[in-house]
């Protein structure tokens, strides 16, 4: 992957509704980096990384923890899990990862706590037919109380007395909510006061000031990954509104995450899928509700890594994937699991929605308008051979770069790699 821009500071983005394949990505540019930060979302986020067939489910952590003398950074636009944490870190040092000093978290970055999982439980249980699909991990009720500045920050558990008091207003609000909304039991102020004293005392090691440790690694001129969590199109302003994420998923959100200025990201580097995949509600033009919609899911793999919920397939969506180009200012791409379409022999690619009398070939704002688009496809002939071996340019099968070379055309951007499988050497750079 060593090229004329690696070693710049990069951001990576899921150029989709996420399971872009972003984890095992970032494990194999971490080699050329030597910080590695997750700058939004929380425990809903799920990395899938396989190192010598051995398989890494990471939720917090960013996915360079893999590496060694790397620093791993949890920023401030994460909303954080303690126990969800705390169990990742258990789980890696049995499988013999160091996790100590390598790791950092931000001392303003939001706490998600019982409450919050119970209230997104409720409410998505409420919703009915117009379900969002959360993961019902907490994440948008732990950022709704961010917004409305009643949430609880990681830096409040290190002064008891104040993180009580705190604490104890919020659950009476809530309680209220529970009891006379939803007829449900109260949650109890003391119990998760407990509980989060001894998280503190765990968390505290890797605790800091986080502003200061990035200001550091500029002026160090340490050379700092970005690894975003979910997909472009699940942004809670460019994505699928309502039915989308709760944080800013895209290349602008990772300023703020960070705590760096957008001046220090030198380079924005767009993950997509050689198929279109999503998980939970919401629009998606050219899924595909048969048989070949359930190949792709199980040759694929296609279960939530959160959840373990099955995913939605279906044929590249060359309109969305160009509106998260623009939306990032995606400088080329990397496409993932094109072993996945090999025995097709035809391949289609979406690349514009027909509603009505109207053809958009710009993705829609109108939410009201996409479940009825029909999608237009461009077709090309598949390759019906084994990709999952190839490792240099000379082996991709000449109908292979074809696909490869008409996505590159269609969305005006290059394809720097390809991935063919789930083990970190499973990839092939085309440049």
């Amino acid at each position: 992957m060593e090229n004329s821009n690696t070693g710049t500071n990069t951001c990576l983005v899921g150029l989709q509704w996420g399971d872009e394949g972003k984890g095992k990505i970032v494990d194999i540019l971490t080699e050329f980096f030597d910080i590695i930060v997750r700058y939004q979302g929380g425990s809903n986020a799920g990395h899938t990384v396989v190192v010598n067939n051995e398989k890494f489910v990471l939720h917090l952590i960013p996915s360079g923890i893999l590496r060694k003398n790397k620093y791993c950074v949890i920023g401030s636009g994460v909303v954080m899990d303690p126990r969800q944490l705390l169990e990742e870190i258990t789980e890696l040092r049995g499988k013999n990862i160091e996790v100590g000093g390598n790791l950092r978290i931000s001392e303003i970055a939001h706490l998600v706590f019982p409450y919050h999982k119970k209230l997104d439980e409720l409410s998505e249980g409420e919703k009915g037919d117009e379900k969002i699909g959360t993961t019902r991990r907490g994440i948008g009720p732990c950022y709704t109380d961010k917004m409305a500045r009643t949430g609880i920050r990681v830096s409040d558990l290190f002064h008891p007395e104040y993180f009580k008091q705190r604490l104890k207003k919020v659950v009476e609000e809530k309680n209220k909510i529970f009891v006379r909304l939803f007829n449900a039991d109260e949650s109890s102020w003391k119990e998760i006061y407990d509980e989060y004293c001894e998280y503190a005392e765990q968390i505290k090691p890797f605790v800091c000031n986080v502003v200061a440790f990035m200001d550091n690694a500029v002026k160090s001129k340490k050379k700092i990954l970005f690894e975003g969590a979910q997909g472009s199109l699940l942004d809670v302003d460019y994505g699928t509104y309502p039915f989308i994420t709760s944080s800013s998923v895209t290349a602008g959100g990772a300023a703020v995450g960070a705590g760096i200025s957008p001046k220090q990201i030198h380079r924005i580097l767009g993950v997509m899928k050689s198929y279109t995949t999503r998980v939970g509600s919401g629009p998606f033009p050219s899924e595909l509700n048969n048989e070949l919609g359930e190949h792709l899911r199980k040759k694929g793999g296609e279960y939530g890594a959160t959840t373990g919920r099955p995913r939605r397939c279906g044929w590249f969506d060359a309109v969305a994937v160009k509106h998260a180009i623009m939306v990032n200012g995606a400088d080329s791409v990397v496409l993932t699991k094109l072993d996945v379409l090999d025995e097709q022999k035809t391949i289609k690619i979406c690349t514009g929605y027909k509603f009505g009398n109207k053809v958009y070939d710009l993705f829609p704002t109108d939410i009201a308008a996409l479940p009825e688009c029909q999608p237009m496809y461009k077709e090309v002939s598949g390759w019906q051979k084994d990709t999952s071996m190839m490792r240099n340019m000379n082996d991709i099968p000449s109908n292979a770069r074809n696909y490869i070379n008409t996505l590159e055309k269609i969305l005006g951007i290059k394809v720097e790699m390809l991935s063919v499988g789930p083990d970190r050497g499973q990839v092939v750079n085309l440049v």
